[in-house]
């Protein structure tokens, strides 16, 4: 029996070593990336540790600056960091069928993301044009979500979160001399463009290792957003008095700093956002405590204000209506003719009554998608009907979609809340409080932007969340408490 598998064993390295040696002949970035990824992710799936440790590195400190120089062919090798991210929720998925208990006392909005990723998965199968916009739509979705469902159900110690938790500071230090290579080398650079490239915005460059294109924009907004909720995170843990917390207040300058050498105007929202939510209990039982978080959150937004309006030769007036007309009122976001606002009131007139199932279940995955030709974009070109996230979900995953990521949300938020009441070490209330105040920042960001359904560097950071969420209440709160 043995000696007969050494054949069968052979014939499948030299099968395989002709696979990729085909992969390796089409020379295409995508299905190289894609074949190394099945490699390394095969051979990572007993390892979910190094994996996590993968995506990390990758996703936040290499995915987003690589396209500065190579930007065709780094955004076809995501597809490779994609796959650790598919083989990591394999894992996952696998423990948890295969061990009894794993997944006694999940919390309930893990439950409620996966049957988001199934109802999003099966919807698309249904309505798809194509095998390809399945795949790509479920890739931009649930490229790293697996961090949310290790954390939940793999067997991680608590120093394997506690290293990841300084990789975050580590990542947070390295945005100001990113930022300042982006700002004094690209930025002239791209002052140079502006005439080959109408609309180009030379300042949006800066957007530290979260990811820019030399021709078009930055995720500025998403390195300032990670920045302000590293703020949080320290502010909390100063207030709840958690040891070592003072030992940080030297690195604040270094982490603030990049909030002011960008045009990152939503910054100004998403500052006092934060804080609100952070500091409200503190509004009734410790008055003095949350007026000087709240005179802190107030002077960081009036100075990150006026950075971005001494940016423009503009009057501040000027700006402010162009902001407001691009924003809320009829004008375009770029080069699409409808905006933030409109996309959605659009949406509500096309769909309408007309077509009750559409509204309800969407038009399936990738309909939306301008870059993919998704059936429904190339309905409307020019319009940009999937500008942000909150209108990609309408038009693909219909208002059943759009309730259920919103349940996610909310869900997130009352387990933040039980576990800043009853958890007994400061630390883990520290950690619940802004993982509650970052709930409101996400449903901001449905309509803000896209990135919640498509940027990686910003999905490793809010699954990351979520997933650490998971993991404290798992650690933190008793079996027999887990009802909701």
């Amino acid at each position: 029996m043995q000696s007969s598998a050494v054949p069968a064993l052979q014939a499948g390295i030299v099968l395989l070593a002709v696979l990729f040696g085909l992969v390796a002949y089409t020379a295409q970035p995508i299905i190289v990336g894609i074949a190394a990824g099945v490699i390394v992710a095969a051979i990572l799936f007993s390892k979910p540790i190094w994996n996590i440790w993968l995506i990390l590195v990758l996703g936040l400190l290499v995915a987003g600056v690589v396209p500065l120089w190579a930007e065709g062919a780094a955004s076809k090798a995501v597809w490779g960091i994609s796959i650790l991210g598919f083989a990591l929720m394999g894992g996952a998925f696998f423990r948890v069928a295969t061990t009894p208990g794993v997944a006694r006392n999940t919390p309930p909005f893990v439950w409620v993301a996966l049957v988001f990723m199934l109802y999003t998965t099966l919807n698309g199968l249904a309505q798809a044009s194509s095998a390809y916009e399945v795949l790509s739509g479920v890739k931009r979705h649930f490229q790293v979500s697996g961090l949310l469902y290790a954390l939940a159900w793999l067997s991680i110690g608590e120093q394997h979160v506690r290293r990841w938790k300084m990789f975050f500071l580590v990542v947070a230090l390295a945005q100001l001399p990113w930022a300042l290579y982006e700002l004094i080398w690209l930025v002239p650079i791209r002052e140079g463009l502006v005439a080959a490239y109408p609309g180009l915005v030379p300042i949006d460059v800066v957007a530290g290792t979260f990811g820019a294109s030399m021709y078009t924009g930055g995720a500025n907004a998403d390195m300032a957003t990670f920045l302000v909720v590293v703020l949080a995170f320290f502010l909390a843990h100063r207030r709840e008095k958690s040891p070592g917390a003072k030992r940080l207040v030297f690195l604040l300058p270094v982490i603030l700093a990049p909030l002011f050498m960008g045009e990152t105007k939503v910054v100004v929202i998403l500052l006092p956002l934060v804080f609100l939510t952070l500091y409200r209990h503190d509004l009734i039982r410790r008055p003095h405590y949350a007026l000087a978080g709240l005179v802190l959150g107030a002077l960081l937004t009036a100075g990150a204000g006026y950075a971005y309006l001494s940016l423009s030769k503009k009057s501040v007036d000027d700006q402010i209506a162009d902001t407001l007309r691009y924003n809320i009122h009829e004008k375009g976001y770029g080069n699409y003719l409808l905006n933030r606002t409109t996309v959605l009131t659009f949406w509500a007139e096309r769909q309408g009554a007309h077509d009750p199932v559409s509204v309800v279940c969407g038009n399936g995955l990738g309909a939306a998608h301008d870059m993919t030709g998704g059936r429904v974009a190339i309905r409307y070109p020019g319009y940009g009907i999937g500008l942000t996230s909150a209108s990609t979900l309408l038009w693909e995953q219909g208002l059943l979609g759009t309730g259920l990521f919103l349940t996610i949300l909310a869900l997130a938020w009352r387990t933040a809340g039980r576990l800043r009441r009853d958890a007994s070490l400061p630390r883990v209330r520290a950690d619940a409080a802004v993982i509650q105040a970052c709930m409101p920042l996400s449903a901001f960001y449905l309509l803000y932007g896209k990135t919640l359904l498509e940027s990686m560097a910003f999905q490793i950071f809010f699954y990351g969340l979520l997933g650490y969420l998971a993991w404290l209440f798992r650690q933190h709160v008793e079996p027999a408490d887990s009802s909701p």
